[in-house]
């Protein structure tokens, strides 16, 4: 079952709060799927932009719907996101002990509410305001505005002050990171104590409740009309969100190795893995009685044996001659004068130097 997570182990008692490693890792999950998505949807717009164009347009959107979608169900259902449901965790409200609700149970609206809007609003905003950055620098630099202008100072105050607020931003979540490590914070995440939530582990009760939750909505019976399509409304947004869910659980590796493939600092690997071998070179024919010897000096033209005028190459071969030795060989015999490859008077080519 896909919202029972992908490690169903039940955590022993006093091991109930995650590891660093495992609150790191469901962060990085989410973080990993949207570049591998967003890379699909560009293949897919580039070989077909008339009908797949507007996926790339508004391919955030698009995602923050889906995403949307997606920790909805999982909340609703399993007390945790996706990916924390993934790596078989839960959250709980602050303040409560030893007395865990089930996951089954769900959280209060407020730290609902609250977990979603920061899961996915959060995120989305960040990005967009990356872009915006990204699109003011590059308006920087071919912008018409007086340098004088509002405006223009405006967005260069802005731009300078955006790496030192996103390095405070980054800080935070280090320093928070930190303090969980040495005990001083129970959460990982400034998000989840904004929240008012914290992770814990899911135990064999979670596990069970879980199971048996889904086992009563499948075979759920009702009678009244207007309770089915209630209920089939509900089982239909269900099973979108889980069909969802479960694909993003199968293929959440292959999506990961996308993006390690398609990262910057594989692009060397690429290159040297997908480039395409070095021809082998031509296997030359038998020289025929009147065919040239190639000789030691490259300026010095094979059939003359003179240092080459107006310089002329075989298409065919490659090799350089003067243009009336070249053409006059090969208007005699239609063949190269070195190789013997069948030639015509249009695989002339004029060669021309800088100093020419």
């Amino acid at each position: 079952m896909a919202e029972v997570g992908a490690h169903l182990t039940a955590a022993p008692a006093g091991e109930e709060r995650p590891s660093v490693f495992e609150a790191v890792a469901q962060d990085s999950l989410m973080a990993a799927v949207k570049p591998a998505l967003q890379h699909l949807v560009k293949v897919l717009a580039e070989s077909n932009p008339a009908r797949y164009g507007f996926l790339w347009r508004w391919f955030d959107e698009i995602y923050v719907l889906l995403d949307l979608l997606l920790q909805q169900h999982y909340l609703a259902r399993c007390s945790a996101s996706f990916s924390e449901n993934f790596y078989s965790m839960k959250r709980i409200p602050m303040g409560n002990g030893r007395q865990q609700p089930l996951a089954t149970a769900g959280l209060p609206k407020r730290h609902h509410w609250k977990s979603l809007l920061l899961l996915v609003l959060v995120p989305y905003l960040k990005g967009k305001l990356e872009k915006l950055v990204s699109s003011l620098r590059e308006e920087d630099e071919y912008s018409i505005h007086p340098p004088s202008s509002s405006w223009k100072r405006f967005y260069r105050a802005f731009l300078a002050a955006y790496p030192y607020v996103n390095m405070t931003w980054e800080g935070w979540f280090l320093i928070q990171q930190l303090c969980y490590i040495l005990g001083k914070a129970e959460h990982h995440s400034p998000m989840l104590k904004l929240a008012g939530v914290r992770l814990v582990r899911l135990t064999a009760e979670d596990i069970q409740a879980l199971e048996k939750k889904w086992v009563e909505s499948t075979s759920s019976q009702t009678h009244s009309f207007s309770s089915r399509v209630q209920l089939a409304l509900r089982r239909a947004l269900g099973a979108v969100a889980f069909s969802l869910s479960t694909g993003l659980s199968i293929s959440v590796f292959f999506l990961q190795f996308l993006d390690w493939w398609y990262s910057s600092e594989n692009q060397e690997t690429i290159k040297s893995l997908t480039a395409l071998p070095t021809p082998p070179p031509p296997v030359h024919l038998d020289h025929k009685p009147s065919s040239a010897v190639l000789p030691s000096l490259k300026s010095v033209c094979p059939l003359c044996r003179k240092v080459r005028v107006n310089a002329t190459a075989l298409a065919t071969s490659g090799f350089v001659f003067c243009y009336r030795c070249a053409h006059g060989f090969v208007k005699a015999h239609q063949r190269c004068p070195v190789t013997g490859y069948a030639t015509e008077l249009q695989h002339l080519v004029k060669l021309y130097s800088p100093e020419s």
